[in-house]
């Protein structure tokens, strides 16, 4: 696990105030909705916000890949990861 899965394991508790939770009780690779970790669209929404924020990265409602890149941790890492070096 990098330190960008770290931070957005962090972010996801703290964002959505999941004080019960760790992160390592986050699995990497677990679906953050649904059966995985159970997020809703209003988490979406809010942790959207937060990434965005956070790391500067474009999330466009419209890209039909926005559901992809949420799937996991691993994913939005994937993610931020690209769309940080596209901006170098």
């Amino acid at each position: 696990m990098n330190n960008l899965e770290i931070e957005l394991k962090e972010l996801v508790i703290s964002t959505l105030n999941l004080e019960d939770l760790n992160a390592d009780d986050i699995k990497t690779d677990e679906p953050l909705f649904g059966d995985g970790l159970g997020l809703d669209s209003i988490d979406a929404l809010e942790l959207g916000v937060a990434i965005k924020k956070k790391y500067k990265v474009a999330l466009e409602v419209d890209d039909g890949q926005v559901k992809q890149h949420f799937y996991s941790i691993k994913t939005l890492s994937d993610f931020i990861n690209k769309s940080q070096q596209a901006l170098s």
